[in-house]
């Protein structure tokens, strides 16, 4: 699971991103309002977490302009504020959940899994393409009365090419999304995956496959009647 948080005193950002990494969540780190924004736009994250007083935008802002976009990813607002007007605007700017500091870790943890599990649960937990299932909380990938189960990395890039269908979807939009922004990855490394990838739709003898598209990217196309 990427968690992206959004806090401008560096201390208390690298302490949040040590314990999310300690219990397995891929971290991105955001130090201001408008760097944020950006980041939380690209859809990759499983959750936010967003600071109130951030410079640039404030985390009301951030949580407004991503829900005008139509963006729905949980975010989880953390401020000093404790007033309940403050928590109100919060709520209402799109905020799916409002913090206050300190807080305990347990606490923080436990609310970051109560929101992507309501999110997780309104949606259906599977995304198909052709003859293809796949199950979002197993990693397991159908083909008829067939199946395989695939890596972290393996699921996150073919789900992602799932999602947009026949869309070409460029190596540097895998290794966002998949790796991260602050990641070393290079197209080798997404080159590698999808030749795994390649194997399994061939061991379960889909007629998907994952064409290239030299210069551009992958995209998945189904065999023709």
């Amino acid at each position: 699971m990427r968690v992206l948080i959004v806090e401008d005193e560096r201390r208390l950002a690298r302490t949040l991103a040590d314990l999310m990494e300690a219990h397995n969540y891929t971290v991105d780190l955001s130090y201001d309002g408008e760097e944020g924004l950006d980041n939380a736009l690209s859809g990759i994250y499983d959750v936010i977490l967003l600071d109130v007083m951030l410079p640039k935008l404030n985390g009301y802002q951030v949580a407004h302009q991503l829900r005008a976009e139509g963006n729905r990813t949980p975010v989880l607002m953390l401020t000093a504020r404790t007033e309940v007007d403050d928590r109100i605007t919060g709520l209402d700017a799109g905020a799916d959940y409002y913090l206050t500091k300190p807080f305990d870790s347990n606490e923080l943890l436990a609310c970051i899994r109560a929101i992507t599990r309501r999110t997780n649960d309104a949606v259906d937990n599977a995304v198909t393409f052709g003859d293809l299932r796949l199950e979002l909380d197993s990693c397991q990938l159908f083909c008829g009365d067939r199946s395989v189960r695939l890596s972290k990395k393996e699921f996150e890039i073919l789900s992602k090419l799932m999602a947009n269908g026949d869309k070409v979807v460029t190596k540097e939009q895998l290794i966002l999304s998949v790796w991260g922004y602050e990641s070393d990855a290079e197209d080798n490394n997404v080159e590698v995956y999808i030749s795994f990838l390649r194997k399994k739709l061939k061991h379960l003898k889909s007629g998907v496959s994952i064409k290239t598209l030299r210069l551009l990217g992958y995209h998945l196309q189904e065999k023709a009647p």
